[in-house]
């Protein structure tokens, strides 16, 4: 095997390729990319068996057919070092050789015949639904995808295909999101995509893209590279029992009142309590050692007061994703959930219950 390629191409695909990779043991295969030369093309891959990247480039020259297996960290490592200019790589015995005008480097090679192959299912659904669309609905929900939940289903999204609308759903317990499209042509269905994939294809995809998906697998692709993902297996939570049916109250507020006023009181301690009057709203923090509070002078159409007690990250997390100047509040007593909206988008957020 042997191509030439420029520095810049083919750092940019060995650092993509790194969140694939198997990283405690490196000893493993799957510690390696993958690479083939196929006529004018070179092939690489990556995965750790439950992700895994799959990138075609054909800016290469002289190239000679084979397939090698390289540890993809100390690949990038050595790459990052050279200058901005043609590099050739090479195999040579059981070794990747990289050269760059009078420097050379070694890499042990494994039979890339072991390596593993990406999944290849031809009973795969597509999933009618633009690629924009997708990134702008998991993008809103990311941040309440849990992290190492003893409960697997709640370290990912659940993608929940209705007959008129497509929900995007994450929860750590403490807030529930849900962002929506309308469903144009798709089965209903349910299926859970792990919070390492949804931010990977948020990295990977901007333009148009293909979905293909399963009860096990979700593969999103376009003309140059293919990603893969195992599914959670796992029942998600009834999140729509969560959904209050109706609200007592609602208002519409400035969303950028309200990141200024959150942000001013949280500079030492996230948790705040938010008190709604009938013509102000005041903002606290819940530090007991220290006293940090403003006021917005606003009329509100409520009759009485009420506050809400929360981690200012919950509601900074929504405002951040939302993207006009008004929001929605809604709520029916304080200590009890409450509800922020913005067009598809929607927060129902668990409360810091206060003694009253």
């Amino acid at each position: 095997m042997k191509f030439i390629i420029t520095k810049s191409i083919f750092e940019n695909i060995i650092s993509s390729m790194q969140p694939f990779l198997e990283k405690k043991d490196a000893s493993s295969i799957t510690s390696h990319i993958y690479l083939e030369v196929n006529e004018t093309k070179l092939i690489l891959k990556a995965t750790d068996y439950e992700i895994g990247l799959e990138c075609s480039i054909e800016s290469i020259t002289e190239a000679i057919y084979g397939k090698a297996t390289v540890n993809g960290s100390n690949l990038l490592g050595i790459i990052k070092r050279l200058k901005d200019a043609d590099i050739i790589i090479e195999t040579a015995e059981n070794n990747l050789v990289i050269k760059q005008n009078k420097s050379t480097f070694k890499l042990p090679m494994y039979d890339a015949d072991e390596y593993p192959s990406l999944v290849l299912n031809n009973s795969l659904k597509k999933l009618e639904i633009s690629t924009v669309n997708l990134i702008n609905s998991i993008r809103k929900i990311t941040p309440a995808i849990d992290n190492n939940n003893p409960k697997f289903e709640l370290n990912g999204a659940l993608i929940d295909i209705k007959s008129s609308k497509i929900n995007f759903v994450a929860t750590d317990t403490r807030r529930l999101a849900i962002s929506n499209l309308q469903n144009i042509s798709n089965d209903e269905a349910q299926f859970i995509i792990p919070k390492k994939a949804i931010i990977e294809i948020q990295k990977l995809f901007l333009d148009d893209a293909t979905l293909m998906y399963d009860e096990n697998n979700l593969i999103v692709s376009n003309s140059n590279m293919k990603f893969f993902t195992k599914l959670i297996n796992g029942k998600f939570p009834d999140y729509e029992r969560i959904i209050p049916s109706n609200l007592k109250y609602t208002m519409s507020v400035s969303k950028s009142m309200l990141v200024e006023s959150i942000k001013l009181v949280t500079s030492l301690f996230s948790n705040i309590k938010i008190s709604f009057k009938p013509h102000s709203i005041v903002f606290e923090s819940l530090d007991e050692d220290t006293e940090s509070k403003t006021q917005v002078d606003i009329e509100l159409n409520i009759d009485q007061e009420f506050y809400l007690a929360v981690n200012a990250k919950y509601m900074l997390d929504f405002l951040s994703q939302t993207n006009n100047e008004n929001v929605k509040i809604g709520f029916n007593e304080s200590n009890l959930p409450f509800y922020l909206e913005d067009e598809k988008f929607f927060t129902i957020v668990m409360p810091i219950v206060l003694e009253k």
